[in-house]
This record gives structure tokens, C-alpha cells and sequence, in this order.
């Protein structure tokens, strides 16, 4: 294991040690999970997100509710596609 250390504003470090407590794990143990979370999930690269952007409106029918959970088909394909 590698030790680093990391600076918190006091109120973020008082919120971390407050969840940590309530979650029944150390300090140290919660900002790893944290780390775990925020490594499984994919990086959208600018290119990606650009072209995102671009394919708005070009899309005739599809589901009908896609103008209401568009962020949740919008998030399948990106979870589809496996980019890091």
C-alpha cells in the first residue's frame, strides 16, 4: 500500500469523518472506496462528449419516452461503448 497525503477543507474533512463514522469504517477506508468508485467509472473524452452533442437532433423516432429519459439512454451508450 502507498501512503500519500491529502489536504481537506475543514468542512469537507468534518462531512468525510461524520460518513465514515456512520458507515463503521476508518477515514482512510471510506476516501479508498471513494477512489474505487470514482475509478470504475468510464472517462468521456471531449471527443466523445463533442460528438454527443452533435448527434442532438439528428435522431427521427426511437423509444417513445427518449424526450424525457434521454440522459438515461444518452448514459447506456456510453456504459455500452467501454471508453476510458
Amino acid at each position: 500500500m502507498v501512503r500519500k497525503l491529502i489536504q481537506f477543507p475543514d468542512n469537507q474533512a468534518r462531512e468525510l469523518e461524520e460518513r465514515a463514522k456512520k458507515e463503521g469504517i476508518s477515514f482512510a477506508e471510506l476516501i479508498r472506496r471513494s477512489a474505487d468508485d470514482t475509478l470504475s467509472k468510464p472517462i468521456i473524452s471531449k471527443e466523445m462528449r463533442e460528438r454527443a452533442m452533435n448527434a442532438v437532433g439528428f435522431a427521427h423516432g426511437g423509444p417513445p419516452d427518449l424526450s424525457v429519459n434521454h440522459d438515461k439512454y444518452l448514459a447506456e451508450d456510453f456504459e455500452h461503448a467501454h471508453v476510458r
